[in-house]
């Protein structure tokens, strides 16, 4: 350790750090704990707008930029001390592999050029023994990503996790849901398999501490939680802990990874994009040769969390609706995200829309409250089963489907997933705006808008948008527009409906309060 090094241990200055993947699951609770840690903190996101809403949001530097891109990439890094690579294209299509071969050496080019300090990254506990060659597609591609920072000439801190523990992760999710709607489940051979989870606020600790290793430190770290269970027993423990009877399974040897992540993303809100290559990683034992990082993180007491506390703390969230982030906060690969219509800079061609408006017995505030609330638990407000056989529909072909939920009962931000949608635009009390994330032949996006008329009473306006691509997306709208009425009317009025109904179900004062 050199002596600037030592200086910097003792007098804890604060670090200038980079995060990418702000937006996403890790990333996301990543830069709060930074803060908490009195580091400054430079955020680089492809659609800045997206972390507005954070709480946050205002205590970071936000730029635009993306790892493909050397130029944003090396603006972002000028005068950065760390730089946190949190970002994968796992579900970016077949070649994934060679996307995030090329956006980590554009990182590490940008971090030399630049003169950070450390790289930070996180990956996959690869199984030790086994040929690179022989891993799967997603273990492979994080496994030769380290490899790209470790050699940069950077001096990088590359983690290596399995099966990652928290409140809206991808894992504990597809854990959750698979347990909790399956009391005798057919399963995979993997379930099986030997693993070592470990909770997320131990992985973010690792990550924040990492920051501060000596500069002579340049490799890769093991990271688990002390218990090393199958996944049979992870469904077990977890169905004690919620309360469930025991779960009977019965592992068939003939569920490769790829049905057996069709069997997930038919029995979780997963979809198959994710759930294949989380599948296929759970066929390999993945457990932790060292833990090292001990010397330059110290694990304090009752850390790292047993599987145990980590589920507790997990199932907790989720009761409280304290998901900070989940594993869909990061935008859908492949999902178009060009702007509304309606926008100057709109490209033009033909643009379908359903316009509903109603007037409603109740004040602009009680509108609002449902129109938020709108998804998730409180479902559409309209034919339920021509929303859920059309979110079957969209996980047949491997889209995201319908249940992907929500991560707050009652509150939205700018890039929460919402079901099969994602929200573009939000107004405080006067307009929600969702962007369709459904494989449709063309884009689509959803607006409600809760207005107030001359009297102070309520104005629902709803708008439906579709932008055909080619004959198919004109195909599509005119085959589905007999159902509008029924869809879209029926929204409109059973949203107008249950706002009355909290307008009328709401105390004396409160009702005078809203009406103000």
């Amino acid at each position: 350790m050199t002596s600037s090094d030592s200086a910097e241990k003792k007098t804890g200055k604060p670090l200038h750090c980079l995060v990418t993947g702000a937006t996403g699951y890790i990333g996301g609770r990543l830069v709060p704990e930074l803060l908490e840690a009195g580091h400054r903190v430079r955020c680089m996101v492809r659609s800045p707008h997206k972390l507005r809403d954070y709480p946050w949001a205002q205590d970071v530097e936000i730029v635009r930029g993306d790892v493909t891109d050397a130029d944003s990439v090396a603006s972002a890094m000028a005068d950065i001390d760390v730089a946190y690579y949190l970002v994968h294209a796992l579900t970016t299509g077949a070649d994934f592999e060679e996307t995030d071969r090329r956006s980590a050496t554009v990182f590490a080019e940008s971090a030399v050029s630049r003169g950070v300090g450390r790289i930070v990254y996180l990956g996959g506990l690869t199984p030790p023994g086994v040929p690179e060659g022989e891993l799967s597609p997603h273990l492979r591609s994080r496994a030769e990503v380290g490899r790209i920072l470790l050699d940069s000439g950077v001096p990088t801190t590359a983690l290596r996790a399995a099966v990652i523990i928290g409140s809206g992760s991808a894992s504990f999710e597809m854990l959750r849901y698979l347990t909790e709607r399956l009391p005798v489940m057919v399963t995979p051979s993997w379930v099986s398999t030997r693993i070592q989870p470990i909770a997320v606020r131990d992985v973010l600790r690792y990550l924040v501490g990492s920051a501060r290793m000596p500069r002579d430190v340049n490799r890769a770290f093991d990271i688990g939680g002390p218990d090393v269970i199958t996944y049979r027993d992870m469904m077990q423990r977890y169905a004690e802990i919620a309360a469930l009877p025991h779960r009977l399974i019965l592992p068939v040897p003939m569920l490769t990874p790829r049905l057996s992540s069709h069997w997930i993303g038919l029995v979780t809100p997963v979809p198959r994009s994710i759930a294949r290559p989380l599948a296929e990683s759970l066929r390999y034992e993945v457990v932790c040769q060292e833990h090292d990082i001990v010397r330059y993180v110290p694990d304090g007491p009752g850390q790292p969390f047993t599987f145990e506390r980590a589920l507790r703390l997990a199932l907790q969230r989720v009761r409280e609706a304290k998901v900070t982030t989940r594993w869909s906060s990061a935008s859908v690969p492949g999902v178009p995200s060009d702007p509304l219509p309606t926008d100057p800079d709109w490209a033009g061609g033909s643009l379908y829309t359903d316009v509903r408006e109603l007037d409603v017995e109740a004040s602009p505030q009680a509108l609002w409250k449902v129109v938020e609330g709108i998804g998730g638990d409180h479902g559409w407000y309209s034919f339920p089963l021509a929303w859920a056989v059309r979110g079957w529909l969209d996980r047949l072909v491997g889209g995201v489907g319908l249940r992907r939920g929500r991560r707050d009962t009652d509150r939205l931000r700018v890039g929460d997933s919402l079901d099969f949608w994602r929200v573009e635009e939000i107004e405080p009390g006067h307009l929600l705006r969702l962007r369709a994330e459904m494989r449709l032949p063309g884009l689509a996006w959803l607006e409600m808008y809760a207005e107030q008329d001359d009297r102070g009473r309520a104005h629902y306006r709803q708008r439906a948008l579709f932008h055909p691509r080619g004959l198919l997306g004109h195909a599509y709208w005119w085959s589905v527009s007999p159902f509008h009425a029924v869809v879209f009317g029926g929204m409109a009025r059973n949203i107008a409906r249950a706002a009355t109904g909290q307008a009328s179900a709401a105390p004396a004062e409160e009702r005078g309060a809203l009406s103000r």
